[in-house]
């Protein structure tokens, strides 16, 4: 139903499934029939003389897969319903992204994997990329990217900063798997069961690792090491970086309070993501307050004096 011209040398990461053929329509369109912008990922409907009447002998699929042609004017029209998910180019060539039942729900949010695939793709170290939602702890479903990339390895510091351009932070990876090859069935399809379960081995997100030095970063580091699953952390390393994501800040929040006995809210994790950060402001959170003949006693005293006399004077006016 649709063709593309292939030509050697293209520069082209992504091979695209082309234009439409001669009287065959495509459309690309959202969850309520509408059609999609250029760029944004829907599920693909055929139309035109070439489509067929239906499934043989199957009525019940026939009526849900061949649907009334809302954008034609001949009557008895059809679409047909693929389950592909793609989306336009500017050059209206069409790039398939996946399967729709390949659609997964975490957190809440429903994900298209086949999104975040064609995303990964188009690193320049990346040549195959498979996006599956694992739950390999009880309660925790969280998406795993598995890469075939070409020599050097990208870091994954780079490869979450490339996916954080073009997607929203709940469909970044929590974990990226480097393998030699993609395990095939024996149909050449992707054999989702051998994708192996990932290491619990630390991120290297920037190359380096810095360990704990003071007693505050050490605690900071158990916490995020039992929540995350992670065998160490770096104190430089971010949180969501690290595949965590906001219930399992929910989980560091509580346990940092009853281990540290220090109340504090929990929008400062989102404002002091790394272990280095959150310890130095934590800390200054426990130092006990001046002594009334310490100088900073006095020296708040005597602002505290000065804006009291400042709302005297409004008030009086």
């Amino acid at each position: 139903m649709t063709y593309w011209q292939c030509t050697p040398n293209s520069g082209l990461s992504i091979v695209p499934i082309g234009k439409p053929i001669w009287n065959t329509q495509i459309h690309i369109l959202d969850k309520c029939m509408q059609p999609v912008p250029v760029g944004v990922a829907g599920e693909l409907h055929i139309g035109g003389a070439g489509l067929a009447r239906g499934y043989l002998k199957r009525p019940e699929m026939t009526a849900e897969k061949f649907i009334s042609d809302p954008f034609s004017e001949k009557t008895g029209a059809r679409l047909y319903k693929t389950g592909d998910l793609a989306r336009f180019h500017s050059d209206g060539n069409i790039e398939y992204l996946g399967r729709m039942d390949h659609q997964v729900k975490i957190r809440g949010f429903r994900i298209e994997p086949g999104e975040i695939e064609a995303e990964l793709c188009q690193h320049p170290a990346v040549r195959e990329a498979v996006v599956i939602a694992r739950q390999d702890k009880p309660g925790e479903k969280a998406l795993v990217a598995y890469l075939v990339v070409r020599p050097p390895a990208p870091e994954v510091k780079g490869l979450r900063e490339h996916l954080k351009k073009k997607l929203p932070e709940y469909m970044v990876p929590a974990a990226f798997v480097f393998l030699e090859k993609i395990p095939l069935t024996t149909s050449g399809k992707v054999d989702r069961k051998a994708l192996p379960v990932p290491g619990q081995q630390r991120a290297e997100l920037d190359g380096s690792f810095v360990p704990p030095q003071t007693e505050m970063e050490r605690t900071i580091a158990d916490v995020w090491r039992k929540v995350l699953g992670l065998d160490r952390v770096s104190i430089e390393d971010h949180f969501f970086d690290l595949g965590g994501h906001s219930l399992m800040l929910v989980q560091v929040h509580g346990q940092l309070r009853e281990t540290l006995k220090i109340d504090f809210p929990i929008v400062r994790l989102f404002e002091h993501p790394s272990i280095r950060s959150l310890a130095l402001h934590l800390s200054q959170l426990n130092t006990p307050a001046p002594k009334k003949d310490d100088v900073r006693w006095r020296d708040r005293a005597l602002r505290q004096k000065q804006a009291l006399a400042q709302i005297r004077v409004r008030v009086k006016k």
